[in-house]
């Protein structure tokens, strides 16, 4: 089953690599029409300069030739209405030339028209190419918001899903981390304090017993042995309520209970040298940062001790008036960060906890080379 789950995010990666691809190529497509529309727009917007020119030159030949012809057909009716002034060459003559420039004045007059046809053809071609560039701008615009989208937001669609079915498992994984908890303690109170106060229970029986038959001296030793055990049985009670959650962390606030926790751990693990050093002040902080700060603290110095085999630990706390810094330094075996661990919940668990304080936590280690996590989180007052 995780076989397939990871093959299905693999195919989301490709199928949105290629949505990308295909945008991508559709953008390219598109500012190429925007840049042949801009030279087509460039080429009529010559072409209607120079037909505006030659509308110019054609009305201003017109006009000449409308004052000529004007003319000419003046001196023909003069000529007309006087046959016996005029000679015949004269009256052919006024004839030929009226009729010459009515007939080069029509030519002119074409000319304008058609020039002014195509005036307004390239006007209307240039205010729809106009248009094609807008239209291609906008659009380019809008691909490239999608691809911005694509790229930044769900090209690691994989990676998300992944992640989520990783959180998924976590989520199943707390559910049965608190169900061999829960036997883990069973397990402790059974073999410690349980067994200890049953062993009280029938040394206390015998201790009339040993007054009556042996004298008072061997009773007194009996009840010295049994506040021995009462005291040991007391101390493991207390061990396990410190695991679970330190009642110091409500009275004394975060630093003096990670101060004891550590010393504590120390006490346990003969082998490692623990360090605590607070750089800051030292106040009280909201229960929620306390509460977290300290199971943050638990799980690193943990991980070093129980994975790592770590044999010196130094955990350094400044709590500043806008934010808390934490450092867990560890001498152990470190490992690789990339390298994902089946089964391995622990720094995600932490992450998630920083994650929900808004903060940041960051983890330098690599084989053989030990690990330094700093936690890094905003507080309020």
């Amino acid at each position: 089953m995780p076989t397939k789950r990871m093959i299905d995010t693999k195919m989301v990666d490709k199928i949105v690599e290629k949505m990308i691809e295909t945008v991508d190529h559709s953008k390219d497509e598109i500012f190429l029409i925007g840049e042949q529309s801009r030279q087509e727009f460039e080429t009529l917007a010559d072409e209607l300069k120079e037909i505006q020119r030659q509308v110019l030159t054609v009305i201003s030949e017109g006009d000449k030739l409308e004052v000529q012809a004007r003319l000419a057909r003046n001196r023909l009716s003069e000529v007309s209405g006087n046959f016996n002034e005029f000679s015949e060459d004269q009256i052919r003559s006024a004839y030929e030339r009226a009729h010459g420039l009515q007939m080069e004045l029509s030519m002119v007059q074409q000319k304008e028209k058609q020039l002014r046809e195509r005036r307004d053809d390239i006007e209307r071609r240039l205010l729809g190419v106009q248009e094609t560039i807008d239209r291609a701008e906008h659009l380019v615009g809008q691909i490239s918001v999608v691809l911005n989208y694509l790229n930044s937001d769900i090209k690691q669609m994989g990676a998300i899903i992944e992640d989520a079915r990783q959180k998924q498992e976590f989520g199943l994984k707390i559910i049965e981390a608190q169900e061999e908890e829960r036997k883990r303690l069973s397990r402790e109170i059974h073999d410690g304090p349980a067994q200890m106060l049953a062993n009280v229970m029938m040394r206390s029986q015998l201790i009339d017993k040993v007054f009556r038959e042996r004298g008072p001296e061997e009773g007194f030793k009996d009840i010295a042995d049994l506040r021995v055990m009462v005291r040991s049985a007391l101390y493991e009670v207390r061990r396990i309520i410190y695991d679970l959650r330190p009642m110091a962390l409500d009275d004394l606030g975060l630093v003096p209970t990670l101060k004891k926790y550590l010393e504590t751990i120390e006490e346990y693990n003969n082998s490692a040298n623990i360090t605590f050093i607070n750089l800051g002040i030292e106040k009280r902080l909201l229960l929620k940062y306390e509460v977290a700060l300290f199971r943050l603290v638990q799980e690193a110095v943990q991980n070093a001790l129980k994975h790592a085999n770590a044999k010196e630990i130094l955990v350094k706390v400044q709590i500043a008036k806008t934010n808390v810094t934490v450092i867990v330094k560890d001498n152990g075996d470190g490992f690789d960060v990339k390298e994902k661990k089946r089964n391995s919940f622990g720094l995600m668990g932490m992450r998630e906890r920083v994650e929900l304080l808004e903060g940041q936590i960051t983890i330098d280690t690599k084989k053989g080379a030990g690990t330094v996590i700093m936690i890094q989180v905003p507080i309020q007052d």
